[in-house]
């Protein structure tokens, strides 16, 4: 029976009780199909290459063995006819001097003697008219030794054809002499010919195997890449590789950049149908900004996380009179005036992730800034751009701004309060005051940050880390995965802390890349005791460190079984400023099992460009997109067109913060794979 998380957020009434299947039971079955696909591609891909292999060898060894077997036979034939030509004139010359004794047997056999022992002859045969056998001379076995290998000579037989001529006393026919000279220097022959012909051939061989080994790298460089875009798409993946010079496999590369340029389309236009829907679900009409209910939404997320920055700053910045000004300029003028403030504010931090603007009501806008690893600006600075921007647009408008410095867990109303107040206090003291609520001190700012830097580094070397389990669950109602936050103990006795109160001072020391490193092996030993999937969120700012993810790929390689069951995830902003970094976080560590994917996504969504070829496996919607989605049409509009959009490049897609039951049942109505927040409850099945 696995086990149940015990967590339970929000109150038990209100709940939604789900069941939990095995851990990771049902993301083991589709990463094994997965991976018999991946198998089943290599495999063809090898067979491919192995059969062209195969091929120019079987051509090569042809080309030699035949090339050296019609040598041998031309060699062997030459010197056999060498050898009879040879036998028949020596023939003709022995008989001619034995025609000369005059039939004297003694002097005949002298001759023939004598000629035996001159020559290298294997066999001199003296017959009579009748036939008979007058004088036969035969060399010993080992007269004449060739140098060939015995093997050599038993395997290539050379045949030393006799040479016979017809002995004669004028007309009187003597008999006939039988010549047959040795093929011992024939085999040498060809043995050595052999041997040179062998050494020649291997030369050419080796040429033609480099030659071979050119041409298949020519082609198999197209096809690795044509190989390496299908196995993208397999991944989710979508990437264009250049046309090879071989036609067949050019128009195959065409056709699947094809493919790729119009999934890029088709994600392009549901980009942009995306934005504008988050536009109408989000955004004042006139700004562009967050409308009031959003950025209220946006605030009561921020402050309730425990993951990002533990404090900030609110700033209410206020267009004095807004309508006295429109009377006086007139309903143009005031747009325009409305839509300059808001680019002002838009142009501040324009790419820091984590700042929320928004339009109130009226001329009452507001930002709020995470405290990250750079201190947010004073309200001063607000006011002082708005100052000179409404200077060069030669407008009578007048601008106040109040801010207060909000920490985690303090109620909404309470820092809303504190900002009303300041800008009210603001705009007492006239045009482009600015008045900052009392705040009191952080222990940040009390200990300092190489006090910081020595609580951190004591803590990681101590191990008092944990990571704390809340359930991500599906629309079947199992377990597919936990999230797991992770909890520092700064102190010996103290208790363990959430990220928003060391973050900001871990992204400033830069011991971030050590702490994710930490979490990932934490969560792999759980994973390993445990056997459920758990998932780690890794700082954008590590992915910075060039070392860190080689580092992190050699700790996933060394618990293999662990790794497929663990799930990465970065926030969105990542996919913008560091793309690459994400997706090399992507190709390094997704074909180790592990799922990598974005956290908190959602307003900055439709606007990464190269999403399709990220490699991404899923994707989280933030709070700040997901809640309230059952009330708003608007607002559910958008999160179906964003779900629908990541389905389409095959990623999951899950909801974070849900907190009201009937958000659960309107997520699942637009599409979405699971939701987790203090609305779901798990429990054993």
């Amino acid at each position: 029976m696995p086990k149940a998380c015990g967590k339970v957020w929000g109150p038990p009434r209100r709940a939604i009780r789900l069941r939990v299947c095995r851990a990771g039971e049902r993301c083991s079955r589709k990463r094994r199909r997965r991976g018999g696909g991946e198998r089943q591609a290599g495999g063809v891909f090898m067979s491919l290459i192995r059969q062209i292999w195969l091929l120019l060898l079987a051509t090569l060894l042809l080309a030699f063995f035949g090339s050296f077997a019609v040598w041998m036979l031309s060699a062997r034939g030459y010197l056999e006819t060498q050898l009879r030509l040879k036998n028949a004139d020596n023939a003709q010359s022995l008989a001619l001097s034995l025609s000369q004794q005059k039939g004297d047997r003694t002097a005949m056999e002298l001759t023939a003697s004598a000629v035996f022992d001159t020559g290298f002859y294997q066999r001199v045969t003296l017959r009579d008219g009748a036939g008979r056998v007058l004088f036969s001379r035969d060399a010993e076995a080992d007269a004449v030794r060739p140098r060939a290998p015995a093997w050599f000579a038993q395997m290539v037989t050379v045949t030393s054809t006799p040479g016979v001529a017809q002995v004669s006393d004028g007309w009187r026919a003597l008999g006939s002499v039988e010549v047959v000279s040795h093929a011992a220097f024939a085999y040498d022959q060809l043995w050595q010919g052999a041997l040179k012909t062998v050494g020649l051939l291997s030369v050419l061989g080796a040429l033609a195997a480099g030659a071979a080994a050119y041409g298949v790298r020519r082609i198999r460089t197209p096809l690795d890449a044509t190989v390496a875009q299908a196995q993208a798409l397999m991944e989710r993946r979508f990437v264009t590789v250049p046309e090879p010079a071989v036609p067949e496999l050019a128009r195959l590369s065409r056709a699947m950049n094809e493919v790729v340029q119009r999934l890029k389309s088709l994600f392009d236009e549901q980009s942009t149908q995306v934005e504008q829907l988050r536009q109408q679900a989000h955004c004042d009409p006139l700004t562009r900004l967050s409308h009031r209910a959003h950025f209220m939404t946006q605030l009561r997320a921020m402050l309730a996380t425990d993951e990002a920055a533990g404090e900030g700053m609110l700033y209410l910045i206020r267009v004095v009179d807004l309508a006295g000004i429109n009377r006086q300029l007139g309903h143009r003028a005031t747009d325009a005036l409305l839509q300059k403030v808001s680019d002002v504010l838009r142009g501040v931090w324009a790419d820091v992730a984590g700042v929320a603007r928004g339009r109130l009501n009226g001329g009452d806008f507001a930002v709020l800034v995470g405290q990250g690893d750079v201190a947010p600006p004073p309200a001063a600075y607000y006011a002082d751009l708005l100052r000179r921007a409404l200077t060069e647009m030669a407008s009578p408008a007048q601008i106040v701004v109040g801010a207060v410095r909000w920490s985690r867990g303090m109620p909404v109303a309470q820092v809303l309060a504190a900002a009303d107040s300041a800008l009210a206090r603001a705009e007492s003291r006239g045009p482009f005051a600015v008045e900052t609520a009392e705040m009191p001190q952080s222990d940040v700012a009390v200990l300092g940050e190489e006090a910081w830097r020595e609580r951190l580094d004591a803590a990681l070397q101590a191990g008092r880390m944990e990571l704390v389990r809340f359930p991500v669950v599906g629309r079947d109602q199992l377990l597919v995965h936990h999230e797991c936050p992770l909890r520092i103990q700064l102190e010996d006795d103290g208790t363990p802390e959430p990220a928003a109160r060391w973050l900001p001072m871990a992204l400033r020391t830069g011991l971030i890349a050590r702490i994710d490193e930490a979490a990932v092996a934490l969560a792999l030993l759980q994973i390993a005791r445990d056997h459920e999937p758990l998932g780690v969120n890794l700082s954008p700012a590590s992915l910075a460190d060039s070392s860190f993810v080689p580092r992190l790929r050699a700790r996933l390689a060394s618990m293999p079984e662990a790794a497929r069951h663990l799930w990465l995830e970065v926030d969105e902003s990542a996919a913008i400023d560091r793309f690459d970094m994400v997706r090399e976080l992507c190709k390094q560590l997704r074909p180790l099992g592990a799922r990598v994917g974005l956290e908190h996504a959602g307003d900055r969504l439709a606007r990464i460009n190269l999403l399709f070829e990220a490699g991404l496996d899923y994707v989280k919607l933030g709070a700040s997109v997901v809640q309230g989605v059952a009330q708003d049409p608007a607002r559910s509009a958008y999160v179906t067109a964003t779900v629908s959009m990541l389905h389409g490049l095959g990623l999951q897609v899950f909801a974070e913060g849900v907190s009201d039951p009937a958000d659960i049942v309107a997520l699942h109505q637009a599409g979405l794979d699971g939701v987790t927040g203090p609305a779901v409850r798990l429990t054993t099945a």
